[in-house]
């Protein structure tokens, strides 16, 4: 596959699982446009045009020729300056790495991630939040992480890159959206009812099993496993966690359990004020969950993967059977 078509792969396939529906995304692409066009020109000459067709600011090319022929991609969750300088030296060695894959963004991909958190109000409002409360508080959190991002670094690994000639992406967002998608429909099939169901339901994914057993596993945190769930909301897209302002809606929504990939101690204690249970599913198991979804399409178009960086590989078919597990070191049990 050309550099350019992993890219288009990773945005539709993200498109297809977005929480919001194609006729959602169209949507945010309109408004997107119409705010384009009403900056004045000295604006407009600095907005990416991957903007206007691409939903996810977070999925981008950083370094190389779209045309580029890629078989081999080296990836992980993170692929920071050590990574890509890992990439060169396996290249040195007689590894064939066309091009790097990262989950998690860089460059400008990081600095306009809270362009991506719009979608959180939409989930909300799935559960009951109405939108216009979900958009004020979500507004509020994406002006909080634009101002926590910006005194970043943000280009270090991409220079690396450039310096060193090797062609890279990130697909973030996408990936996340895969995720939500594949675990609301796993949810629907076993129908959990307790909180010890949900973490059962989670532990039967190679992903979230191999994780486990590696002391990363689904975390009930305080709840009882023989609690009740009640009304469950999978969370794991939009970017970043979302503001603590949102657990009270979400509770007078009657929602009774969060599932998320992590969740800070803030975020946590509010829920638990407004009894709200939290199980957090775990970061790079979810994330590879995500990312194994979209790298299994990849090989399916001839693309070899070799995973690093946190990135627990598990190969499904077209059907969604897994195949084959890359659980890498073990602790002995």
């Amino acid at each position: 596959m050309k550099l350019r078509e992993i890219y288009e792969t990773a945005v539709r396939m993200g498109i297809e699982a977005d929480p919001r529906g194609k006729a959602g995304v169209d949507e945010f692409l309109a408004r997107t446009r119409k705010r384009y066009d009403a900056l004045p020109d000295h604006l407009k000459a600095l907005v990416d045009p991957e903007e206007l067709t691409n939903p996810f600011n977070d999925t981008r090319i950083y370094v190389g020729d779209p045309d580029t022929e890629v078989k081999t991609l080296f990836g992980g969750i993170d692929m920071n300056t050590g990574e890509v300088v890992l990439t060169d030296r396996l290249r040195e060695r007689g590894t064939p790495i066309d091009a790097i894959y990262t989950h998690h963004p860089e460059g400008w991909g990081l600095t306009r991630l809270d362009g991506v958190m719009e979608v959180q109000a939409d989930i909300w409002a799935t559960v009951g939040v109405p939108i216009q409360a979900g958009e004020k508080f979500i507004m509020e959190r994406m002006d909080e992480v634009r101002r926590r991002l910006m005194p970043l670094n943000y280009d270090q690994a991409i220079d690396a890159a450039r310096l060193l000639e090797i062609p890279f992406l990130s697909a973030h967002t996408p990936t996340d959206n895969l995720v939500v998608d594949y675990l609301k429909k796993h949810f629907v099939k076993k129908k959990p009812t307790s909180i010890e169901d949900v973490q059962k339901a989670l532990l039967e994914i190679p992903e979230y099993r191999i994780a486990a057993r590696k002391g990363a596993g689904p975390y009930i945190g305080k709840s009882s496993p023989g609690a009740r769930a009640g009304k469950i909301l999978i969370d794991m897209t939009g970017g970043t966690e979302g503001p603590k302002k949102m657990i009270e809606s979400l509770a007078d929504a009657g929602v009774g359990t969060i599932i998320q990939m992590h969740m800070g101690p803030e975020l946590r204690e509010e829920a638990e004020k407004f009894n709200i249970h939290v199980v957090i599913a775990g970061h790079m198991s979810s994330d590879s969950l995500g990312i194994n979804i979209f790298l299994d399409e990849l090989e399916r178009g001839g693309v070899r993967m070799i995973a690093t960086s946190g990135l627990t590989r598990v190969h499904r078919d077209k059907k969604g059977k897994v195949v084959k597990e890359e659980p890498g070191a073990l602790p002995a049990l």
